[in-house]
Parts: C-alpha cells; sequence; structure tokens
C-alpha cells in the first residue's frame, strides 16, 4: 500500500515537473524569438529607412517589452509611413498608439488615437474595447458603457465588452 502510494506521488511529481519544463521552454523560444526580431528590426531601420509593417512591428515588440516612449515613436514613423506608401490598414498603427499612451495614463491622447483607428476601420472590436476601458478610466462611464455596446453590436460574443457592459449596466442603474 505505502509502494503505490510513493509511486502516485513521484508519478504527479514527474507530471508537474514535465508540465513545468514545457511551459518554461515555450516561453525560452517566445523570447528568443522576439530578441531575434528585435535585434534584426533595429539593425535594418538603422542603416535605412523602413517600411509602415516593419515599424509597427517594432513598436509592437518595445510595447510587449514595456517600453512605451520609443514604442510611441515607432507607432508615429508607421504611421507617417503608412501614409507615403498609401497603405489602408492603419487602424491597429493607431491603436497600438493608443495603447502605448494609455499605459502612459495619457487617457486623451489614448482615446483620440483609438477614435482615429475607429474612423479607418468603424467595426475594428479591439479598439472599440479599448476605447471604453479609457473612457472608464476617465470616469466616462456613459460613453464607455455605449462603446462596449458598440463592440457587441459587431461582435455578439466579445467577452471582455459584455463583461464590462454588465458591469457599467449595474453601476448606471444603481
Amino acid at each position: 500500500m505505502d509502494n503505490n502510494l510513493a509511486v502516485v506521488y513521484l508519478a504527479i511529481l514527474v507530471g508537474l515537473l514535465a508540465f513545468t519544463l514545457v511551459g518554461v521552454s515555450r516561453q525560452i523560444l517566445k523570447t528568443r524569438k522576439l530578441e531575434s526580431s528585435l535585434s534584426r528590426l533595429r539593425k535594418k531601420l538603422e542603416k535605412e529607412k523602413g517600411t509602415a509593417q516593419e515599424y509597427y512591428e517594432l513598436a509592437s515588440i518595445y510595447s510587449e517589452k514595456k517600453l512605451f516612449s520609443q514604442a510611441i515613436a515607432l507607432f508615429q514613423k508607421a504611421l507617417k509611413a503608412a501614409q507615403e506608401e498609401g497603405e489602408e490598414n492603419i487602424a491597429p498603427i493607431y491603436n497600438g498608439l493608443g495603447y502605448a499612451y494609455f499605459t502612459q495614463e495619457q487617457y486623451d491622447l489614448a482615446i483620440r488615437q483609438y477614435k482615429e483607428a475607429l474612423k479607418k476601420k468603424p467595426d475594428y472590436v479591439t479598439g472599440l474595447n479599448n476605447l471604453g476601458h479609457a473612457y472608464e478610466r476617465k470616469k466616462l462611464t456613459a460613453q464607455a458603457l455605449q462603446t462596449y455596446e458598440e463592440a457587441l453590436k459587431y461582435s455578439p460574443n466579445n467577452s471582455t465588452a459584455k463583461r464590462r457592459a454588465e458591469s457599467l449596466r449595474r453601476l448606471v442603474s444603481a
């Protein structure tokens, strides 16, 4: 009986170790890929002018690394390059710029960028969710609720918009 219990405990321990090893390995691979992209893009953009996509990608990496002031400058370069290239799908660039401002608690600037993203792509649900969140931080409950409800029109199963809209409805009706 004691041997069976020891085997079960050992199996559980080995299972947990294997699970942890897989998780750590995945994180290492993700970090290496990110660092490789960062290095490649930085080298390229130091030598020559980049495309909107390259600036956007590098800005996104900086955002992920929480280097928001560098990300803001790169998102702005991405917008400029997109205008020069005639790129039409620039809503994600505005959204990324808005997010970088939002994380620095510059909510008015974030709201402006999210609205620009939505001008370019009115059904951009991520932009709507982010705009709603910025309104919430500014204590603009009615606008936040309206924005989340707009997101739900385009994406009825959007869990973020559902959860936040429900919470705000309770707040408004209280």
